[in-house]
């Protein structure tokens, strides 16, 4: 489609071979003559994105039982704009309107038609939760600022729109609540938007990565959710979410690191429970990238700090298996991450019969064989389960990824190594923002009221306060 601006032309067959041309002679390109008081006319429409029974009925109809009517009269049951520029025209047909010419008329109907393929308002499979709403966004932008509408029935819900993408216009909105999302944020993520510039936006992957602070960091810097509860507990709390048609997931911004290991269910649920839950999971967290390295280290340099008769018991095992622990560790977790992408990428009733069935197999083999051990089995078997608790896929890939730098730091220096590693970890963290807003808050820079709601939950009547922008306050 071409960028410059083009008039109507008088003569339909003119704007027939414009829009042909611009479409490239699309096939589900679809024209019918529709003659009005003896004058040519003629519907343009793409059968892929547009309703043809709507189209039927009160456009085709209307044509051959109310010719004594003025024109405007017969859309009555449509809503319709009129336009000049012919890449109106196009834009209206990319997004599933009819456009109606009339031979000798300088204006021409813009029809709103579109075809309606929505799925169903089902409960992400990936963002279950036990107590609270089961529904989550889906593809149609429309449909998901609705449902954040009806969980914020408030005039301070304010909806702003975007376009980006050249060749492929896509629309971005940007979602926030008035007096309580900070007017410096709104303004920094609004500028970031307009900066994008390519020709095609396919996910909102595509924003995060060109909105990010620090795209060469591991670690996840906005929040993405297909929860409409979810995204209103945090619109409410001053965040900002930005959304993108045919994209059902919401991404939430700023983040922070502690906001990845929280979800609905802590509020749904008492709140000493919840203080218990969401204190496992950080327990997973340092699980889950630290125990592989501390068992490298351990039995590689520092042995001494074991009891005598477990000593003696993980030494038997080692003597068995012809490699270093590095390379036992590395060639576990690389099984582990082959039978994980097996699942994902399988049916689900296949991936998961492959996971168990692969995890039971090859780990039995493969142990008989004297490649690795029966500690590091269990070893790498509990960090796979510590790695599950971590309700972010995001932040858990980031996890995952992190420990074999960590491991191979123990294999060579041993705990020194891995307190140089998670030296290194902290200044990173300690350092990186998100739109401006410190990864670590509230514990760097520390603010009590913020540690209410971090590592565990205090009850829900002293951490929510009247205040503007409380969390990212913190």
């Amino acid at each position: 489609m071409t960028n410059q601006t083009q008039t109507s032309f008088p003569s339909v067959d003119q704007n027939s071979d414009y829009i042909e041309a611009a479409l490239f002679y699309t096939s589900d390109l679809k024209k019918r003559s529709l003659s009005f008081q003896g004058r040519e006319g003629m519907v343009f429409y793409l059968e892929s994105l547009t309703d043809t029974e709507l189209i039927e009925r009160n456009v085709i109809v209307p044509f051959s039982r109310n010719q004594d009517k003025d024109l405007s009269e017969l859309f009555t049951a449509l809503s319709f704009s009129l336009e000049t520029e012919l890449n109106q025209g196009i834009q209206g047909l990319l997004e599933g309107s009819c456009v109606y010419f009339l031979e000798g008329m300088s204006e021409f109907y813009v029809l709103n038609t579109p075809a309606k393929y929505e799925r169903s308002i089902s409960e992400p499979e990936n963002e279950g939760v036990i107590r609270g709403p089961h529904n989550g966004f889906i593809e149609e932008m429309k449909v998901n600022v609705y449902l954040i509408r009806k969980q914020i029935a408030s005039p301070n819900l304010i909806v702003r729109y975007f376009t980006l993408g050249k060749f492929a216009p896509k629309q971005v909105g940007l979602v926030y609540m008035e007096n309580i999302a900070n007017p410096e944020l709104i303004k920094i993520v609004e500028s970031r938007i307009k900066k994008i510039s390519l020709d095609w936006i396919i996910s909102t992957g595509f924003i995060q990565e060109l909105t990010e602070d620090n795209s060469f960091s591991i670690f996840p810097q906005l929040i993405n959710t297909e929860r409409p509860d979810h995204t209103s507990a945090y619109l409410l709390d001053g965040y900002v979410a930005i959304l993108l048609d045919g994209d059902p997931t919401a991404l939430i911004l700023p983040a922070s690191f502690f906001s990845f290991y929280q979800t609905p269910d802590d509020y749904n649920n008492r709140w000493m429970i919840a203080s218990f839950v969401r204190f496992i999971r950080l327990i997973g967290f340092v699980t889950a990238f630290q125990l592989p390295a501390l068992y490298i280290a351990t039995v590689s340099f520092h042995s001494n700090v074991l009891p005598l008769q477990l000593f003696f018991s993980i030494q038997g095992l080692l003597t068995r298996v012809p490699f270093p622990p590095l390379i036992e560790a590395m060639l576990l977790e690389l099984i582990f991450e082959l039978l994980r992408e097996a699942g994902l990428r399988l049916p689900s009733r296949v991936g998961q019969t492959i996971g168990i069935v692969g995890g039971l197999v090859i780990g039995d083999a493969i142990v008989k064989a004297g490649l690795v051990s029966y500690s590091m089995i269990i070893v790498v078997a509990l960090t796979a389960i510590a790695s599950f608790l971590i309700p972010s896929n995001e932040m858990s890939s980031a996890i995952r990824f992190m420990r074999f730098p960590l491991m191979i730091a123990a294999s060579l220096f041993g705990y020194i190594g891995i307190s140089f590693g998670l030296t290194l970890i902290f200044i990173h963290l300690c350092k990186l923002e998100s739109f401006g807003q410190p990864y670590l808050r509230p514990l760097s820079p520390l603010k009590f009221q913020g540690l209410k709601d971090t590592f565990v939950r205090f009850p829900i009547w002293s951490i929510r306060k009247s205040s503007s922008n409380p969390k990212t306050d913190k």
